[in-house]
């Protein structure tokens, strides 16, 4: 597709296609190809300074094409596509680009069920982009109304999903919510739980959005846990979709590792159906714990579309990426950081354990993630990194993986390279970076 990547349509705030007048055609093009006698959209958003501008392309973009309009302002992505269910309406957007930095910005899409668009809807949506704009007579024109009360009904669905009577009294819980989208909505949810609470990243200003903060970078999350003697640290990222964790001894537990206690607890207490997704890149180390538990696990492409699609075929509640965005089917319909982050606390709760003793059944290994800046040129299909990858292959044996592929938010190759030596998987992944490198500066060299 031409502008729909593994999230949505994302991209440089100014730079086609994240521009005002290609939100507005995006929003008829969506309107027509989805919603062609008028419908109701929930349009939310981050807190990029972007937003604004975006959020009123879309809304005139809708109305303008007789679809009625219902504006959430800054709220997580899962808080948008629970919004569209409750409401009944038939889209919910989000604009947002994720953990990228403010200068980036994206747009995506939900269903009236709270499940992301099929590729094929994706598609019916490109085929009218360069449709010429319409604007109906006054009397079929859309309504805009806010809904004053959307944070309040996504804090209370997050609360609702944790056990009833769960406290977090006498928990001390840094939370970074990246000053984005969660800034207000976690506090306020761990505090109604009793937590003490140790708030970082929660002074959104429009162009500190995941600045040296959330899901993407722990560190200070990790630090201010140890400085301050918490029990665990949550960080999500700007939208609000993915969490990762920092137990009281200042260790990172990534997606794979909260998967994996999520999935151990469930299967203790029967509520485990079906296998466990992964993706491609989910660690080994993941895939052999739970085989050593005896739960099944499979993989899916990147992105939470396909482990939601594979779930749903698979007859399984849980999976997600090693990137934090997790999926638990029967409390949510899409990556959910605070929702996983209050099902990690209520396993902790009903063990009596801290979350590093949970996280001691993860077996380890050395794994290394580099992106590589590229164009679409084709570069990654070139020769000479096939001959890099299979020699990164021999290189890592039968007891590591390598994998490669062109990311769908980024114009970026990403290289995954794992094993249980720390300096062969470095070898490996530098040397097949280093192939891509040298292959995208020729393409551009012969693109000139």
């Amino acid at each position: 597709m031409r502008y729909f990547g593994t999230d949505g349509v994302r991209g440089t705030v100014g730079e086609h296609p994240m521009t005002a007048e290609f939100a507005l055609r995006l929003a008829g093009a969506a309107a027509r190809a989805l919603l062609p006698g008028g419908g109701m959209a929930v349009i939310g958003k981050d807190t990029r300074v972007s937003g604004y501008m975006f959020e009123s392309a879309l809304e005139a973009g809708f109305v303008s094409a007789g679809v009625d309009v219902r504006l959430s302002g800054p709220l997580p992505s899962p808080g948008v596509a629970l919004l569209a269910r409750q409401l009944g309406a038939d889209l919910g957007v989000v604009i947002s680009a994720s953990h990228n930095v403010y200068s980036d910005n994206g747009i995506k899409f939900f269903k009236r069920d709270g499940f992301k668009l099929a590729a094929e809807e994706e598609a019916r949506i490109e085929s009218h982009i360069d449709d010429p704009a319409v604007t109906l007579d006054s009397t079929a024109l859309g309504q805009v109304r806010r809904v004053d009360d959307a944070r309040e009904r996504y804090e209370k669905h997050c609360l609702d999903t944790a056990p009833g009577g769960m406290s977090l009294e006498g928990l001390k819980i840094v939370v970074d919510c990246a000053h984005g989208a969660s800034y207000r909505v976690a506090p306020a949810t761990l505090t109604a739980l009793g937590a003490e609470l140790v708030p970082l990243g929660c002074s959104p200003n429009g162009r500190n959005i995941n600045d040296r903060c959330g899901a993407t970078q722990p560190d200070l999350l990790r630090r201010t846990v140890e400085a301050v003697e918490a029990d665990l640290g949550i960080a999500l990222d700007g939208d609000g979709d993915r969490v990762i964790m920092v137990d009281h001894e200042g260790r990172t537990l990534n997606g794979d590792a909260l998967l994996l206690i999520l999935a151990r607890a469930r299967r203790a207490s029967g509520r485990l159906e079906g296998p466990v997704v992964g993706t491609e890149i989910s660690s080994l180390a993941l895939e052999r714990a739970l085989k050593a538990e005896g739960i099944a696990f499979c993989r899916a492409k990147v992105g939470d579309r396909q482990v939601v699609n594979m779930l749903r075929k698979e007859g399984g509640v849980l999976g997600g990426e090693s990137s934090g965005h997790i999926l638990c089917l029967d409390k949510s319909t899409t990556g959910d950081g605070m929702v996983v982050a209050l099902e990690v606390l209520a396993v902790m709760r009903r063990e009596g354990c801290p979350l590093a003793q949970l996280a001691v059944h993860m077996p380890p290994i050395e794994q290394i993630h580099l992106s590589v800046p590229a164009n679409g040129s084709g570069a990654l299909e070139g020769p000479a990194v096939s001959r890099a990858v299979r020699a990164a292959r021999k290189l890592l044996g039968s007891e590591g993986r390598i994998v490669v592929r062109r990311s769908g938010t980024e114009p970026v190759v990403r290289v995954m390279a794992e094993g249980p030596d720390r300096s062969s998987v470095e070898q490996a992944a530098a040397s097949v970076a280093r192939a891509l490198g040298a292959a995208e500066a020729s393409a551009r060299e012969s693109h000139g």
